[in-house]
């Protein structure tokens, strides 16, 4: 009989300090009852003690190039798996990136241009560390799930110094249910890579007797938790955020929306055929104007890259600046301006933009872009909390810092490292820089304000609390027509809200928050 499925490791698997608090015992209650009874159904005949193992700590941090060499497809299994990879160092460097996020707090881009400048990932071919960056994102994007079908299978909690046996465990998991991998691919190089490591190799038998188990019945355990395992991917915070804000069937798109590898987003230079582009690229037109790949691509072999005939931006992210209206010929003030999409789009659009941001790394990439593509912008290197240029504008963007919650489903280390306390410290700087901006404008100009965030608190209660504080200004409605006609994306209160479980069928959006305000 199933004897303890409810039997909690908090230190399980944990080889370094827990970077912030687990999963809550009264959550894990929660979730485990519907999800029990079918495990309990399909696994009755065997008297086998289940535990619900936390693997890792919930703390809370375009498209990546390098995902397009090798992407995930989850409805195909990968062809030649056992040619995917050299083998046991791709996998390494995958757990060792799914270290890097989870034991370390690190955000996972930032591990993967560390681990390719100096680590594991600098010596292997192009192809190889595509392989290791899709599992290690796969790998969080699936966490929750991965960590319960691994409790099924371990009697108890990992030594602390296991070195990277845990990780292992995952990476491997997520590339035999979710990459289609073949399991002997899997496996083998996941006891080859334990051997190697050298406090892993101590569990290298741990590792090959719980994957195979996992190759005969994890599929059957993913399939027995049904839609309540979705819950596990997100933790506890956001989930409840989202259902608040949206309600729960909202929530339950978003969280389906994040197990999903995002498409390919351009946004195409004004004056150009779009539909003629659409054909040339076999891209797919949105209604908002967007185009839209599917297909796996290296952004720098596409048509027109070369040309500076488009630049990469989500479908969201592109309708913000838009709503400032016709600005051709007009001045305005983009703060928080990199990486930059939003200044091109200003720009292409004939406006003279001043770009600030107070990253000079980032800021040069912007230039980079524009260069490409044959814009210019003035360019600011200023913390914008202390830019004083003497002047004031009739346009102004404003896209503040957040919690980036609404890119989960391009990073799905966001939503791992980031906490309610990081998401307060940006509600507050926020509200600074709104008021900064809105010292910079001229009567009767128009200030949009934006954030690529989920969070209420950083999108619609920031306006309300601003509205109240500053009767000087007004919201002025978003209306559908600004959007190709999507009313979907406007809220009630008549700002731009995306989120994740749009257009589920044409491969989603970002979530964005964007209210426009005038000043009288």
């Amino acid at each position: 009989m199933v004897a303890t499925i409810c039997q909690l490791s908090f230190c399980v698997m944990a080889r370094s300090a827990p970077v912030n608090c687990m999963k809550p015992v009264s959550e894990v209650m929660a979730l485990k009852g519907a999800m029990s009874a079918r495990v309990q159904k399909r696994r009755r005949s065997r008297a086998v003690s289940i535990s619900i193992i936390l693997l890792f700590p919930w703390r809370c941090p375009c498209s990546n190039p390098l995902m397009t060499e090798w992407r995930e497809n989850e409805k195909r299994p990968v062809e030649n798996p056992d040619a995917a990879s050299t083998g046991s160092a791709a996998r390494t460097a995958a757990a060792t990136l799914v270290d890097a996020v989870l034991s370390r707090g690190r955000a996972l881009d930032e591990a993967f241009e560390a681990e390719a400048a100096r680590g594991l990932l600098r010596d292997l071919p192009g192809r190889d560390r595509a392989f290791a960056r899709a599992i290690a994102t796969v790998t969080l994007r699936r966490l929750g799930q991965i960590d319960f079908i691994l409790g099924q299978f371990l009697e108890k909690p990992l030594h602390k110094r296991s070195g990277l046996t845990r990780d292992l465990l995952r990476t491997a998991t997520a590339e035999m249910l979710f990459l289609g991998v073949k399991p002997h691919a899997a496996v083998a190089s996941a006891v080859d890579a334990a051997a190697a490591d050298e406090a892993a190799r101590h569990f290298k038998g741990l590792v090959n007797a719980v994957l195979r188990k996992v190759a005969r019945q994890g599929a059957e355990v993913l399939a027995s938790m049904g839609a309540e395992g979705l819950a596990l991917n997100t933790p506890r915070w956001l989930r409840e955020s989202w259902q608040a804000a949206y309600g729960e069937s909202a929530a339950l798109a978003i969280a389906e929306a994040h197990l999903k590898e995002p498409p390919l987003d351009l946004s195409l230079k004004p004056g150009l055929d779009a539909h003629e582009w659409a054909g040339r690229l076999g891209a797919t037109l949105l209604p908002t104007g967007s185009l839209r790949l599917h297909q796996a691509a290296r952004v720098e072999a596409l048509d027109g890259f070369e040309e500076g005939a488009w630049w990469v931006q989500d479908a969201a992210a592109a309708l913000p600046a838009r709503l400032l209206g016709d600005v051709e010929g007009r001045e305005v003030l983009d703060l928080c301006a990199a990486p930059g999409g939003k200044t091109a789009e200003l720009a292409a659009a004939g406006a003279h933009v001043t770009a600030v941001d107070r990253s000079a790394k980032r800021l040069e990439r912007l230039s980079q872009n524009l260069a490409r593509l044959k814009l210019s912008a003035e360019v600011v290197v200023s913390d914008v909390l202390a830019f004083e240029p003497g002047r004031t504008w009739d346009f102004i963007l404003l896209d503040a810092p957040c919690s980036a919650t609404g890119t989960v489903r391009r990073h799905p280390d966001v939503a791992l490292l980031k906490r309610p306390t990081d998401r307060d410290k940006l509600v507050r700087l926020q509200g600074e820089l709104l008021k900064k901006a809105a010292g910079l404008l001229n009567p009767g100009g128009t200030l949009i304000y934006c954030t690529c965030s989920l969070e209420p608190e950083e999108g619609i209660r920031q306006i309300e609390a601003f509205l109240v504080a500053s009767p000087a200004f007004s919201r002025r409605p978003v209306m559908a027509p600004e959007l190709g006609g999507c009313g979907e994306l406007v809220s009630a209160e008549g700002d731009l809200r995306t989120l994740p479980g749009h257009w589920p069928e044409q491969g989603g959006l970002d979530g964005f928050f964007a209210a426009r305000l005038v000043k009288s």
